[in-house]
């Protein structure tokens, strides 16, 4: 697939929102510190990258932010789950403001989700399947080692299927659906979405609205 596909653009919005993730206990993020704790380098890469989404869900994060968290994230030992699946979260919003010109994110996007998956896949509900599953639909293929749209397709269905009441999954799958041209099979899951739109994040529910026009779902059972 060359770097100039239809997808090319809008993976970069979906991979980094794929990396949105809620925790297991269901906490909602909330705006960062006016100082934020990349300038304080006091926090491990997930409780990093989870501030940073706080300021994202508002609308409230600048660029600098983003590089900044990064890189501090990027001078953190990675031992377990949770830190890799930071790294990758991150890494994804950097990838989402510096655009095709940073291969080198989106690899690290891949290797860090596919590192948090085997060290713990059940965390945060498939989070980190969830984001190689939306990698692999929406990336160019030249710029992942690992998989492609059929693999990431059935990833984000074996996920929701694993985790049926996660509503992110299954934005996250009729995202897919309708990226790769296929939109009968995304209605219910839109429609689930939107029976439980409350426990979704900001950011989340204006994709929620974006997909379901896509997808012509003017009415839910």
């Amino acid at each position: 697939m060359p770097l100039s596909c239809p997808n090319a653009a809008r993976w970069l919005v979906v991979v980094a929102l794929a990396s949105s993730v809620g925790s297991g206990c269901g906490a909602q993020y909330e705006p960062g510190p006016s100082d934020p704790s990349w300038t304080r380098g006091t926090l491990p890469a997930l409780a990093l990258a989870d501030e940073l989404e706080g300021l994202i869900a508002e609308g409230r994060a600048t660029e600098a932010d983003r590089r900044s968290a990064h890189e501090a994230a990027s001078k953190l030992e990675v031992k377990s789950a949770e830190d890799a699946l930071g790294q990758a979260m991150l890494a994804g919003r950097l990838a989402q403001v510096e655009g095709l010109a940073a291969p080198g994110l989106v690899r690290q996007v891949e290797r860090y989700a596919r590192r948090s998956a085997q060290l713990d896949p059940t965390l945060r509900f498939g989070a980190a399947w969830r984001i190689l599953g939306t990698l692999y639909v929406m990336a160019p293929s030249a710029l992942v080692e690992h998989g492609d749209s059929e693999a990431g397709l059935e990833l984000l269905e074996r996920v929701t299927q694993k985790w049926p009441n996660h509503p992110e999954n299954h934005l996250r799958l009729a995202e897919a659906y309708l990226a790769l041209g296929d939109s009968d099979p995304a209605p219910p899951h839109l429609c689930f979405c939107y029976a439980n739109r409350a426990k979704l994040r900001k950011d989340d529910r204006r994709l929620l609205d974006e997909l379901m026009k896509e997808a012509a779902v003017a009415q839910c059972p």
